[in-house]
């Protein structure tokens, strides 16, 4: 038996604005959709270097934002050149939490999920 990861889920507010976020701030672009009359379920990509998916899923009716309790989860990406998305990410205005002695910081979506940014190794 072989289990293989597919995609994670996010639930998004305002699925346009989540969008530009996920492609200004880490180069994710759509991959494909799935269109209903209640949701909307948008895949993301990388561009190739991984198989794995990001869905965001959108309920159209939804108006108040998700309970993400304490943080307690996250995803993570990996990236080439660190302080260059660093400097991107400090002039988006996104790093929500760095840790120095780590060499990691994490950026929070719109929705104020946290992404962990860790350097290639």
């Amino acid at each position: 038996m072989n289990f293989k990861f597919v995609h994670n889920n996010l639930n998004v507010l305002d699925l346009e604005r989540s969008l530009q976020f996920y492609q200004k701030a880490l180069d994710l672009k759509e991959v494909h959709r799935l269109e209903n009359p209640d949701f909307t379920l948008v895949y993301l990509g990388d561009g190739g270097s991984s198989s794995h998916e990001l869905e965001l899923t959108w309920l159209k009716g939804r108006k108040e934002p998700y309970n993400l309790g304490e943080n307690e989860f996250h995803i993570a990406l990996t990236v080439d050149d660190f302080e260059a998305a660093h400097a991107r990410h400090k002039e988006m205005d996104c790093i929500c939490y760095e840790n120095a002695a780590m060499g990691i910081y994490f950026i929070s979506d719109p929705d104020g999920y946290w992404i962990e940014i860790l350097p290639e190794k």
